[in-house]
């Protein structure tokens, strides 16, 4: 079916037809719903390439790292949820954690000529992202980099980091390790979520006077990667009492390698994760939590860049998420 079937059943020029799908000025409400009808009856989509060539194919791209991760999945039901009622459909690239793939992927988006592009935390150069949304309407999720060419909507990490230490220096915890992405030194960000949140963990341990205790462990943010990154810190001659970690999928990977060590969580050691997915809430885990929001900073992303896209001209915005600690079972006293 063509655009000319659907004009010639309902008795109209394409242009109407046209007009009538974009719901553009110059349409009565009559016409609209004989456009609606026919489409339906008539199996009716648009071509997204030829939709392109005209302007707009209304779609947005999603860029992430890792679907495994439960955080993404919030973020994925806040851009739904945003775009719902809207004309706009959500299509995901799972780029893995390798920058050039991300770039690969980003410039794949692109070329299928996305309205525009929500990236998630990418791994990617900052100088391809800025040199994408230079062209293409661009909201970055997460890296607090500030920059007059994409909106960007972040988490305060810093001030979640503080929130756990505090709550576990005040349970009597003085070995309080934090597991980090390792991120990359060669894509150019310098406020990167993990750079942040380990930022806001050093200054919380010298706060507490615990400098000199503090411990940074890189790991991907991954069951595979909290498991290896546990099995090193649990078994290492100083072994912390607490471990925070900058996601709740890692810290699940930690809570395996402390099973399989024969550690009891919280009794042995107390555990921390970071974004309070579905995941944390579970019966059997009961992960304490830093909860940033996942849902609102996906919704808050969809709707700047919408508004980009339908031609927003003002400055660039950040947004930022200030998050909250959930205490749940994983955290006690050091040596319950």
């Amino acid at each position: 079916m063509t655009i000319t079937d659907v004009a010639q059943y309902v008795g109209v020029s394409t242009a109407t037809v046209s007009k009538a799908l974009r719901n553009a000025y110059g349409v009565s409400p009559a016409v609209r719903e004989k456009v609606a009808a026919a489409v339906s009856e008539l199996g009716y989509r648009p071509h997204a390439a030829a939709r392109g060539m005209r302007g707009r194919t209304y779609t947005v791209g999603v860029l992430l790292d890792n679907v495994r991760n439960a955080f993404f999945a919030d973020i994925l039901d806040g851009i739904r949820d945003e775009l719902r009622d809207s004309a706009y459909t959500v299509l995901i690239g799972a780029a893995g954690f390798d920058p050039e793939e991300q770039e690969k992927t980003i410039r794949s988006l692109v070329d299928r000529q996305m309205d525009g592009l929500i990236l998630i935390a990418p791994g990617t150069t900052r100088d391809e992202v800025l040199t994408t949304a230079a062209t293409t309407p661009t909201v970055v999720i997460g890296h607090h980099d500030t920059t007059d060419t994409h909106d960007s909507v972040v988490d305060a990490d810093d001030l979640g980091a503080a929130l756990v230490v505090d709550h576990l220096v005040s349970l009597g915890h003085r070995d309080i390790a934090l597991v980090a992405a390792p991120g990359t030194k060669t894509n150019d960000w310098q406020r990167t979520p993990e750079i942040v949140l380990r930022e806001g963990y050093l200054r919380a341990m010298q706060r507490h006077g615990l400098a000199e205790r503090a411990q940074v462990h890189h790991a991907a943010y991954s069951d595979e990667g909290g498991f290896k990154a546990g099995m090193t810190l649990l078994t290492a001659e100083r072994r912390p009492t607490a471990v925070m970690t900058g996601a709740d999928v890692a810290a699940l990977g930690i809570y395996r390698a402390a099973h399989e060590l024969g550690l009891r969580i919280p009794d042995d050691v107390s555990l921390v994760g970071y974004n309070n997915t579905a995941l944390a809430a579970l019966a059997p885990v009961q992960l304490t939590s830093v909860d940033q929001a996942g849902h609102t900073m996906g919704s808050t992303a969809a709707r700047m860049l919408i508004e980009r896209v339908e031609g927003r001209r003002s400055r660039a915005m950040q947004t930022a998420m200030t998050p909250r600690l959930v205490v749940r079972g994983t955290t006690s006293g050091p040596g319950r």
